[in-house]
């Protein structure tokens, strides 16, 4: 009969020490998963290097460059058999290099045997393509295929252009806020900004706005009426054949004809006079939108104007246009590399996110729950 002993055993679970934003180093060999940079290019891994600090590891050993004929090629330097590797991916304006960056290194990490491989993208490219236009493609859906069937199992996203984005895809995808950061910022760098006010630069912002009016307690403004078609009254797949064609015989049931819109002057509903304007958005890229609203809001009576967004694009020769414009400051975080426009034009500032990108990592390592990142975030907001 074997004899059972009893005693002092070591436990199969190694406790390593908890995660607080770089104060604790975490032991890489131990921690069971890794952090990699899917970017070939410096600026596009200042944010990397910022979360790798904060959760006290260090960034994965790889390659990510462009061969002479302009592929991707890239090589994984350290073994991530059974690990959980996360890919932080931000988007500079070469869009597709970024993308093919980001496929070429998960189909990599997948052939090596990653347990999960959990892509970090804060601003999700092609996100405006998401809806019918014409006989046109809905690209957004394109892509999360793409991502899915280069291996990856989870993404960890920012303020994406329409929520229902997320139903692309076939697995988790964590769509994180950076409004909490902003309206930080302006509680903390607008000064008086007690008499602010919160501007929607169109009627479909105003959800977003409204949310920002309520947590800092102001007022609301909405500016309606565009100088030229916006993307939402783009014609989609539904009108895409002729109004009018020629048939022989019956032609059948006439319908009737759809009138076409016309938009008024750019009117700003709520009273701005006398007050800070800060007008929010999810991003900002063509800023010719942007400085007719400031020139509507300053005719107005408004004596400030601030522009407050997550992704800051600032694509073409915005820089130029903003430092022109009537805009006093346009904030914005650092999901996008634009340090090349601040240098160009000092009115752009950037509010750091790096921090709840590491405690999402954190969290979804240890399986703990994101309800804490999401708290007292609304169905709207």
């Amino acid at each position: 009969m074997p004899i059972r002993r009893f005693g002092g055993h070591r436990s199969l679970v190694s406790h390593s020490p908890k995660l607080s934003y770089g104060f604790t180093k975490m032991n890489v060999s131990r921690s069971g998963y890794r952090v990699f940079s899917a970017n070939s290019t410096t600026a596009c891994t200042e944010l990397a290097k910022k979360i790798t600090e904060r959760l006290g590891v260090e960034l994965g050993k790889s390659v990510v460059c462009q061969e002479s004929n302009t592929e991707t090629r890239v090589d994984v330097k350290e073994s991530v058999r059974g690990q959980d590797i996360f890919i932080i991916q931000t988007i500079p304006r070469d869009v597709n290099t970024a993308i093919m960056e980001l496929l070429v290194m998960a189909y990599a990490l997948k052939t090596s045997c990653a347990k999960n491989i959990i892509g970090v993208i804060p601003y999700f490219p092609y996100s405006k393509q998401c809806k019918m236009r014409k006989r046109g493609s809905i690209v957004c859906k394109l892509l999360a295929s793409m991502l899915a069937k280069a291996g990856l199992t989870h993404i960890i996203t920012m303020d994406l252009h329409q929520k229902e984005i997320q139903g692309f895809f076939n697995f988790p995808v964590d769509n994180l806020r950076a409004s909490p950061f902003l309206i930080q910022y302006i509680r903390e760098e607008i000064p008086d900004y007690r008499n602010a006010i919160i501007v929607a630069k169109t009627p479909s912002a105003a959800k977003r706005a409204q949310s920002y009016a309520e947590r800092l307690r102001l007022g609301l403004a909405v500016m309606h009426g565009e100088a030229h078609q916006s993307e939402s009254d783009m014609v989609d797949g539904r009108q895409s054949p002729p109004l009018s064609r020629t048939t022989t015989g019956h032609t059948g049931l006439e319908l009737p004809l759809m009138m076409a819109k016309e938009k008024p002057p750019i009117t700003v509903v709520g009273d701005v006079g006398g007050r800070i304007a800060i007008i929010v958005d999810d991003m900002i890229d063509d800023v010719e939108e942007f400085v007719a609203a400031a020139e509507i809001l300053k005719e107005r009576g408004a004596y400030k104007i601030y522009i407050m967004a997550t992704h800051g694009l600032l694509s073409a020769d915005a820089p130029r246009l903003i430092e022109e414009s009537a805009i006093d400051e346009v904030v914005v975080t650092n999901t996008v590399p634009h340090e090349v426009q601040k240098l160009q034009c000092p009115k752009i500032k950037t509010v750091d996110v790096s921090m709840i990108l590491a405690e999402a990592i954190r969290r979804i390592h240890n399986g703990e729950s994101m309800a804490y990142l999401f708290r007292n975030i609304a169905v709207d907001d």
